[in-house]
């Protein structure tokens, strides 16, 4: 199935939005974002929920973000996998840190809301 420039554009601005502190630290936005039945496997290799997640990121640390090789692919008409390699830094370290990342985008009445994320370690 083909994806549409605009929905592509549109997923990469969804994902850019869940990397910024502001919105990572607002359970309001993240509820919004994230669907219910939301899972995730962190890069520790554990799998969290939505509610999990949520408490997790409201105190997590300012972190410089940066998303490249962003792709997304049409699975069915209201589902999308994206995939990314994401170069992070915290304010202290001089070398970031480097994860491929994977995650299924479902649209519903409300619009398009994160189903499962995958963030994978990488050199």
């Amino acid at each position: 199935m083909a994806l549409s420039k605009a929905i592509r554009e549109s997923l990469l601005h969804l994902e850019q939005q869940l990397l910024s502190g502001e919105v990572r630290r607002s359970p309001e936005e993240l509820d919004r974002l994230l669907s219910d039945d939301f899972r995730e496997i962190g890069r520790s290799g554990n799998l969290y929920s939505k509610q999990q997640i949520i408490s997790l990121l409201a105190d997590e640390q300012e972190t410089e973000r940066c998303i490249t090789d962003f792709e997304a692919e049409q699975l069915a008409p209201d589902v999308v996998l994206v995939t990314f390699r994401l170069a992070s830094r915290a304010p202290q370290k001089h070398q970031p840190v480097y994860s491929l990342h994977s995650s299924i985008w479902r649209r519903d009445k409300s619009g398009w809301r994160m189903v499962f994320h995958q963030g994978t370690p990488v050199q």
